[in-house]
């Protein structure tokens, strides 16, 4: 069975390691001013470090440099090239033909991998690219498996293809948006998204025979959040995915916490091992039952299976978890008294779970006793109040640092 890339989000260098630790073959990250995700923890150091520590593993670093760029975005894309180009990731996602000119110039060695703000949905397109030099492309999120298909059994046998499996979607076509810049200033072409179409709306309607009398349209009883969509997950279709022969599946998260992405990576890694190992026993419903805990908004397998579906939006508006939170990280294990980093408020009798890397079933316990973490004295609670902020805890296996602890509400 062909080999498959398991690609995480990273927005810093923290969380890259934790998505290498918890089963991601390579991560994506962006420069803090030149990729969509310009509010990501990512400076130009973090950046080196995060490449020189993934190649010291044996695993991968993409870089984004996928803004669509104004002309005097140019001399600092440029000096990122030539500073890539030293670095040598494994690979820059660009979508803006004029920075894919510069990269060729200014970073000749790096391979080009095309982003999906490219919009790239048809064997044309990808003929295209890779006569122009792309090494990989990574394909619009609204194609259905049928189109995939055809595309893997006649694009040219070098071209790398990545599909994004699970994470938001764009209400715009793979993610061509301009509402955050006409409402709030902010331009998600140039990373900076205020995520307009999460917003709740007001509907109005004009009577005919009233000119100025308007009317509210509810478009039901969640409210308006018309242009919010659902969250990708196929792992439901990840047989047929691996199948297919995709060269790499993609998460979607950058601005997403450690905790996230140590729980969807740790699903999907288990999902393609086991499927590989075993695939008459494959049974998605226990990596859907991990996933579901970190959901904040419903799920949805987008076009797929069925260019038709009708079940993508989230008209509710839901931005959180009522179940699960982000309890805390292991900073130091000792057998007696380890050292936890909190994340939310933790409390004796507070149930937790510890994500344990390569393993699907997280090992469940109670907190029967918290330590302050300067004085060792006993304590109740503890809730964080400044940022890295720590707990002394007794866990009942041995755990490795930044494992990650989930809380059950």
């Amino acid at each position: 069975m062909k080999e498959i890339e398991l690609l995480a989000p990273a927005g810093s260098f923290e969380k890259a390691k934790i998505a290498f630790l918890y089963g991601a073959d390579a991560i994506y990250c962006g420069t803090s001013s030149l990729s969509l995700r310009t509010r990501a923890d990512m400076k130009d150091d973090d950046l080196e470090k995060t490449i020189k520590y993934a190649h010291e593993k044996g695993k991968k670093v993409y870089v984004t440099l996928n803004i669509f760029a104004w002309d005097e975005k140019y001399e600092e894309i440029i000096e990122m090239a030539k500073k890539l180009e030293e670095l040598k990731p494994d690979g820059i996602i660009a979508a803006d033909v004029g920075v894919i000119d510069a990269l060729k110039q200014y970073a000749p060695s790096i391979p080009i991998n095309i982003s999906t703000q490219a919009n790239i949905i048809s064997l044309q397109d990808c003929n295209f690219w890779y006569k122009n030099g792309a090494k990989r492309v990574i394909m619009a999120r609204e194609m259905n498996k049928e189109q995939l298909k055809y595309i893997m059994e006649n694009k040219p046998k070098d071209l790398e293809v990545e599909i994004f499996i699970h994470g938001a979607i764009c209400f715009a076509f793979s993610g061509r948006c301009f509402l955050s810049d006409f409402l709030s200033c902010r331009s998600a072409n140039l990373g900076d998204c205020a995520q307009s179409c999460r917003w709740s709306y007001n509907l109005y309607a004009e009577e005919k025979n009233n000119p100025g009398e308007m009317m509210p349209i509810e478009i039901s009883e969640y409210g308006t959040s018309i242009f919010s969509s659902k969250d990708l997950c196929l792992i439901k279709e990840l047989p047929e995915i691996i199948e297919m022969g995709i060269d790499s599946l993609k998460i979607e998260g950058r601005l997403k916490t450690e905790y996230y992405i140590a729980s969807v990576v740790n699903s999907y890694r288990n999902a393609i091992d086991d499927y590989k190992s075993n695939p008459e026993k494959f049974d998605y419903t226990k990596y859907l039952k991990e996933l579901e805990k970190v959901k904040t908004r419903g799920l949805t397998s987008f076009y797929f299976n069925d260019r038709n579906n009708k079940d993508i939006q989230e008209y509710s508006g839901r931005q959180y978890n009522e179940n699960y939170e982000f309890g805390g990280k292991v900073v130091e294990y000792n057998q007696e008294k380890s050292t936890i980093e909190i994340k939310n408020k933790l409390q004796v009798s507070d149930i937790l779970e510890i994500i344990i890397p390569n393993q699907i079933e997280p090992y469940e316990f109670t907190i029967e006793k918290l330590w302050d973490e300067e004085t060792d004295e006993d304590i109740k609670e503890i809730s964080p109040g400044v940022k890295g902020q720590k707990v002394k805890m007794k866990l009942p296996i041995k755990c490795e640092k930044d494992w990650i602890l989930r809380r059950k509400k």
